[in-house]
């Protein structure tokens, strides 16, 4: 029983310890013993009491108080505080501030948000659903109207799947983080879009810029990333790589060289992501977008990405590609999880649009040829210059020189798009988030054309242009 003392059960663990465990871990430990027992036989801190405030104190010091401003004061000629008002649908004509205007402002490329065909569907698939959307297949509230959109689009695309969302804008901010995580490398153009910079900003992956269109920028970049990955082969295997680019930059109205972003992506083994809500319903043969406008497998591009807002007659976007990289984004993508699916009567607009577009594919070289005319028109503007490619449906108008200050240049564009305004032609400013933007464009007009557009009125505006350059910056 000797053996079994409390004392020897407790005295030889402590032993064992003393003679096989490191020295460094003894000292710590003691460390800690003696940090416990202080803790433990400390006094305790009080604060020191303060006396009360009399009543008059108080007062003055309410008095006394001034409470920071919710929001920086905001000057009586801010843009936010100085805008217009547009009464009924931003169709061919709109009525501005009681006036009316022919539209070069919207992004109804192809005129389809005033027509006759798509109101007849609409109408009829209210009647006909009886406003009943109970039946819905799960929680994304989808039904069979969004599926069959899905479908339209793959098969409109010439790709295996589609995947629509609710909101145009949250279509690629959210394909992107669904698959570029944390470590992974992204390179993207410095002109890109503000959706894709919240897309990546997402994905807290590394982000690498290249000059705008600069291939031999981007294929500089992706150089040193194949040198630093021989470095470290281990993490390299397990880093994915992407190049994110627009089919026409939204920002500059250029388009993208994607035949060499295709050499470049199978040479650096990089996946391509592809924006085109510009270019889709603009570019190609059957507005295909960019793809079919260089003649491309579209199966050489990862995933395409585009709005609905732009070319079809909705709202809204789309993703498409392959069925397994579609898959993914209905259990990742933020936007598709997180909402409600698009209203199922706007979902019926867009097969719609489709229908007509599959039906009128000459509807795609008017527009190229109307875009080209407005282009040449707008050439020689004494102190103004045109930025974008001459089948843009989506101009920019640039200061040649500078006045100093970007706020001074607002100010000397503003006139001039309201020199047109009161002229009847409605034009608008590029608009940006000057502290969110990762490179801020320049200021600019943006001159926006449609197929509803006639001649005349082409040159109208292009003749109005040039008269308020003249009256405005000479």
């Amino acid at each position: 029983w000797e053996s079994f003392l409390p004392s020897q059960v407790l005295v030889q663990p402590v032993q064992l310890i003393c003679l096989y465990a490191p020295a460094y871990h003894l000292i710590l430990e003691g460390i800690l013993i003696l940090w416990i027992i202080r803790l433990l036989f400390s006094k305790t801190y009080k604060l020191q009491e303060r006396s009360d405030l009399t009543p008059k104190e108080k007062e003055e010091l309410i008095e006394e108080w001034q409470p920071e401003p919710l929001v920086p004061p905001v000057p009586k000629d801010h843009p936010a505080l100085n805008y217009n008002v547009v009464s009924g649908p931003p169709t061919h004509i709109i009525t501005v501030n009681g006036k009316e205007c022919i539209n070069f402002a919207s992004f109804n490329f192809l005129g389809l948000l005033d027509n006759e065909k798509v109101k007849v569907t609409m109408i009829a698939f209210l009647i006909r659903k009886q406003v009943n959307y109970l039946r819905f297949l799960h929680f994304f509230s989808q039904i069979d109207v969004h599926l069959e959109l899905e479908e339209r689009l793959a098969k409109f695309m010439r790709t295996e799947e589609a995947i629509i969302y609710s909101y145009g804008f949250a279509t690629i901010a959210s394909a992107i983080p669904a698959y570029s995580k944390r470590g992974d490398i992204v390179f993207v153009d410095e002109a890109a879009c503000f959706a894709i910079q919240k897309g990546l900003q997402a994905s807290r992956s590394n982000i690498k810029l290249f000059k705008h269109n600069d291939m031999a920028d981007l294929e500089r970049l992706l150089k040193e990333q194949e040198t630093e990955d021989q470095k470290n082969p281990r993490k390299a295997r397990v880093t994915r790589r992407f190049i994110v680019v627009e089919g026409l930059y939204m920002n500059t109205g250029d388009v993208c060289p994607l035949p060499e972003l295709i050499k470049l992506k199978y040479k650096y083994k990089v996946r391509i992501f592809l924006e085109e809500s510009l270019s889709f319903g603009v570019l190609g043969e059957h507005g295909r977008g960019i793809t079919e406008h260089f003649g491309i497998n579209i199966d050489d591009i990862d995933l395409i990405s585009a709005n609905m807002e732009n070319s079809l007659a909705s709202i809204g976007g789309f993703c498409c590609g392959r069925s397994f990289i579609i898959d993914h984004q209905r259990l990742s993508g933020q936007g598709y999880c997180f909402s409600a699916s698009l209203p199922p009567l706007l979902a019926a607009a867009a097969i719609e649009a489709l229908n007509i577009m599959e039906d009128n594919p000459d509807i795609f070289q008017t527009l190229r040829a109307k875009c080209e005319r407005i282009h040449e028109l707008l050439q020689g503007i004494s102190g103004l210059k045109v930025v974008g490619e001459s089948f843009s449906p989506a101009l920019h108008l640039q200061l040649e020189e500078s006045c100093g200050s970007r706020e001074n240049d607002v100010k000397l564009l503003k006139r001039v798009v309201d020199y047109c305004m009161n002229s009847g032609i409605a034009l608008t400013q590029a608009r940006y988030l000057e502290k969110e933007e990762k490179c801020l464009p320049p200021p600019s007009i943006r001159v926006v054309v449609t197929v509803e557009q006639t001649e005349q009125e082409l040159d109208k505006a292009a003749s109005l242009l040039k008269e308020a350059a003249q009256s405005v910056l000479n």
